[in-house]
């Protein structure tokens, strides 16, 4: 099992930058993929970044360029920097770990935090 626990949402203005985290726990955080998803009300929740076990990332087209992942092994946490925020930013923002060996695989996700950006 692991668990997953998102925390840096919060209200900020337009252009403004925030710093999402997800501390993991329960298992051994270096093998899974790591996901940020975000979803907006009354819209499908998507993929807004990604990072591989190995250190490689992935980015919807909407924030490539103001928004970076990054993973810190020896803490067990995945960062989600966001810059020059928009308001078609604000979402509750969920953090996704996977893996899979064969026919065998772990799914995990947060509970969420609320990203508000409003002038």
């Amino acid at each position: 099992q692991v668990q997953l626990v998102e925390s840096g949402g919060g209200l900020v203005q337009p252009g403004g930058s925030l710093r999402l985290s997800c501390a993991t726990s329960g298992s051994i955080f270096s093998i899974f993929a790591m996901d940020w998803y975000r979803q907006a009300p009354g819209n499908q929740r998507e993929l807004v970044a990604a990072i591989t076990s190995g250190g490689s990332t992935n980015y919807a087209d909407s924030v490539k360029g103001r928004f970076a992942i990054s993973r810190d092994n020896a803490k067990n946490t995945v960062f989600l920097q966001m810059n020059s925020l928009k308001p078609e930013d604000t979402a509750v923002y969920y953090c996704n770990a996977h893996m899979s060996a064969g026919d065998y695989v772990e799914n995990y996700w947060g509970k969420g935090t609320l990203v508000t950006v409003s002038s």
